[in-house]
Order: structure tokens, then C-alpha cells, then sequence
């Protein structure tokens, strides 16, 4: 298309008799003024994104009402850009104040919360220390110290005999130990003896 009012003006009749390849020529014409437009109000993001979407679905869907300007939808579609701006703000406003109504109770106790709510964190020195084990030696202490597993289980989960399970612990206290900090101690206990 060359700009030509004229042009675009016939274009639009296409567009109106429903030619769809009329309307993606339309839209390819308008889309980054609109997008633009869009910005304006939301700033760039899904929320631009999507105002255009709409706009231009509704410039589709009420083709046959749209009255040009100057020989462009541009107006009509700048117009149209602000409305669906200023209804998406009303409801989400809505959405708010409902949400805001909606009464207060208090939320029962899951079964994830209950689990989470017993967790004993792994002390950050720690932490550090059995990172720099192998991934089976420490998968092995923290299965034995927080898990509370057996060395019957733990070697059955690793795949090795238990006596490899107690000779794999020993040496796996013995590497964390110099790696640990005095101010911890209360927290690792449990893997260091």
C-alpha cells in the first residue's frame, strides 16, 4: 500500500465484504501505531499486547459500523484502543473490590503446610559442606541425620551393602568435619557424630 487514503479506503470495502487477507493488510498497516498507542497506557508488556489484540478484534467484528476518517480506520481504532484501556482498568478495579469483599477466613492448616511447618532447615554451613562431598556421600548423611532412616534403608535406597553404608558415613563425617564452623555446631550435630 502506498499511504494513499484512497488507497486504504478501498482496501476497507474488501474488508467490510469479509475478506480476512483485506484485514491482515489493515493490520499490518496500523498494528505499531496502535501498539504505540497501547504503550501509552500500560507501558510495553502482555497488557499492550493484549489491549491491541482486542482492538483490532473488535475493529473485525463491527467492520460493517466503523466510519472512516479521513479515508483510515486509524482513528476509530485509536478511539476504540482507549476504550478497551479504560474497560480493562474498571474491571480489574471490580476484580479488586470484590476480592477485597470476599470474607476472611481462616485458612485450614494442609497437609503440605503441616509438612513444611516441621521441616528442619539445613544449616548454609552445612549446606556448603556437603556440596563439596560426592552426591551419594551426601545424599547418605542427609538421609541418616534428617530423614531419621535407618542404615538397612539408607543402603537399600543407595544400592550398596550397610557395611558399605557405615564405611562410606565414616569417612564422609571425617571430610565434613574440618568444614564446619564452631558456630553451627548445634545444627550439624547430628551429622558430625
Amino acid at each position: 500500500m502506498t499511504g494513499d487514503p484512497q488507497d486504504e479506503a478501498a482496501l476497507w470495502r474488501a474488508v467490510v465484504g469479509g475478506d480476512p487477507a483485506a484485514f491482515g493488510l489493515i493490520f499490518d498497516l496500523h498494528k505499531d501505531r496502535v501498539f504505540r498507542h497501547a504503550v501509552r497506557w500500560h507501558g510495553a508488556g502482555p497488557e499492550s499486547e493484549d489491549t491491541v489484540a482486542v482492538a483490532f478484534l473488535e475493529l473485525w467484528r463491527r467492520r460493517t459500523d466503523v466510519r472512516l476518517v479521513g479515508g483510515s480506520v486509524l482513528p476509530w481504532l485509536l478511539v476504540t484502543t482507549t476504550n478497551v484501556v479504560r474497560n480493562q482498568a474498571r474491571a480489574e478495579r471490580r476484580h479488586r473490590r470484590l476480592l477485597s469483599a470476599l470474607p476472611r477466613e481462616r485458612a485450614e492448616v494442609g497437609a503440605d503446610d503441616a509438612a513444611l511447618s516441621s521441616v528442619r532447615l539445613i544449616d548454609p554451613t552445612l549446606r556448603n559442606a556437603l556440596a563439596r562431598l560426592s552426591p551419594e556421600d551426601a545424599a547418605l548423611l542427609v538421609m541418616l541425620s534428617f530423614e531419621d532412616m535407618s542404615v538397612a534403608d539408607v543402603a537399600a535406597a543407595l544400592g550398596i551393602t550397610t557395611q558399605a553404608v557405615k564405611t562410606r558415613l565414616h569417612r564422609a563425617r571425617a571430610r565434613v568435619r574440618p568444614l564446619l564452623d564452631t558456630t553451627s555446631a548445634h545444627d550439624v550435630e547430628g551429622v558430625t557424630r
